[in-house]
């Protein structure tokens, strides 16, 4: 017999914190990958400019394809809830099987037309050469990554987070030893990469976590994973969910070229600054979806139990737990506010940028938290045409026209980081209002 579903602070953060843990290994790779070139000895802005502008596509491709993870999650769960995981067997195999081949095709365009995507990013001469070496080689990590994301929807589908955790450790360890190993190099052993190390210590971590992911799902999940015939009937709903949330998601990252290719026409500077709060920003957001991910997992299967009550219960709860991290992230870094530039980069100029905005990027976090916890609620729900919607608008008639009127007065870098606060205002404040109207009234 399957469990009841608790909402309380025990058992809420045994799913959280290792959600945390594996959630914050994602971006650490990207952080990781920024700090080691922004400290390389020859051409360290321009290198922190590329890695910035290929990392954001790679982002951008990645959340895309992705989708399936969050649409497995909630079907998984629901399934988990109503105690028929049976009848969805071969959904998993069926799903990674799709994911691998559209993943090939990809890597095939964007490979071939990498030169000219990084162009639209406003990136040329060095900055454009870095980025397509470094994209050349990431790009080559789709398959793996997406296989893992979706054995994580797995996982988590089945209210576990722990074994995520494992991998997550796993690959963000041997990406900071790969990092330095490969970008700086070993006197006698091994020549200095620089920006391709960096990026081939990612494609290897990926293929470790990949493995290890596998193995796993076949030791401790009742799926097989292998592509079995006919399809389940489930896989016209995920593709449906999985469509909604591409969308939504390309809707987000619209969002996220605007800022970057705002970022690069104002110069190298400031997109090197802009690489690196982005990059924070995006360690506080996987950091805080922890939550998200509890959000996702448990309302999914309390959907399926067709429990309300405890729905109203977890939304409260989660929300106050992600802000309670976002206050304490903020207290920690506005202590260390100086140091934490220097990780990073060592120039001056880009420095002062940087410092100039960080504070707009703290303040930020507990509107975050409420946006990430619902969008993960939401997801769990399977609401993805609300997600859609909500992105589509946030992006089109918040971000994009603060964008453009901060742009005419000249705020630069400050512009973008109040484009992010709008954005992410309307996100949370819509998701909030929606859930009220929706589920307290079923609660009542």
């Amino acid at each position: 017999m399957y469990k009841e579903s608790a909402i309380n602070f025990k058992a809420i953060n045994r799913l959280a914190i290792p959600a945390i843990i594996s959630g914050i290994a994602e971006p650490l790779l990207s952080i990781t990958d920024t700090a080691v070139v922004g400290n390389i000895a020859e051409n360290s802005t321009e290198s922190l400019a590329a890695v910035g502008i290929a990392g954001s596509f790679i982002s951008a491709i990645i959340w895309i394809l992705a989708q399936t993870r969050s649409a497995i999650s909630a079907t998984i769960a629901k399934y988990l809830g109503a105690k028929k995981l049976h009848e969805i067997d071969t959904l998993p195999g069926q799903i990674i099987g799709l994911n691998f081949l559209l993943s090939l095709l990809i890597i095939a365009v964007t490979m071939t037309f990498a030169r000219e995507i990084f162009q639209m990013y406003n990136a040329d001469g060095i900055i454009l050469d870095y980025s397509v070496s470094y994209y050349n080689i990431r790009a080559l990590g789709y398959p793996l990554t997406l296989f893992v994301f979706a054995t994580f929807g797995i996982f988590r589908g089945l209210q576990n987070t722990f074994w995520p955790m494992v991998i997550s450790i796993v690959g963000a360890s041997l990406n900071i030893g790969l990092d330095f190993l490969l970008v700086y190099g070993l006197d006698g052993f091994v020549a200095p990469m620089h920006v391709e190390g960096a990026a081939w210590a990612s494609v290897i971590s990926q293929a470790v976590m990949a493995v290890l992911a596998l193995y796993l799902v076949l030791k401790r999940t009742p799926f097989s994973l292998k592509f079995k015939r006919p399809l389940n009937k489930e896989i016209p709903n995920i593709l449906k969910i999985s469509l909604n949330l591409v969308i939504r998601t390309l809707a987000l990252n619209i969002a996220l070229y605007l800022a970057n290719s705002y970022a690069t026409g104002y110069g190298k500077d400031y997109i090197a600054a802009q690489t690196i709060a982005f990059q924070i920003w995006l360690f506080f957001a996987f950091f805080i979806d922890g939550y998200s991910s509890v959000g996702n997992i448990v309302s999914g299967k309390l959907l399926g139990e067709r429990n309300f009550q405890k729905m109203w219960l977890l939304s409260m709860k989660l929300s106050r737990y992600a802000i309670l991290v976002a206050i304490v992230l903020m207290a920690v870094c506005f202590v260390f506010y100086k140091p934490i530039g220097i990780l990073f980069s060592k120039e001056p100029t880009v420095l002062k940028l940087f410092y100039d905005v960080f504070w707009i990027v703290l303040l930020m976090q507990p509107i975050n938290a409420v946006a990430f916890v619902f969008d993960g609620i939401f997801k769990g729900l399977a609401e993805v045409v609300t997600l859609r919607n909500l992105l589509l608008i946030s992006t089109f008639l918040g971000f994009w026209p603060a964008i453009l009127i901060s742009d005419q007065f000249d705020l630069k870098i400050h512009g973008i980081w109040i484009a992010f606060t709008v954005w992410m205002l309307m996100r949370s404040g819509v998701l909030v209002f929606i859930f009220k109207r929706r589920y307290l009234a079923k609660n009542m």
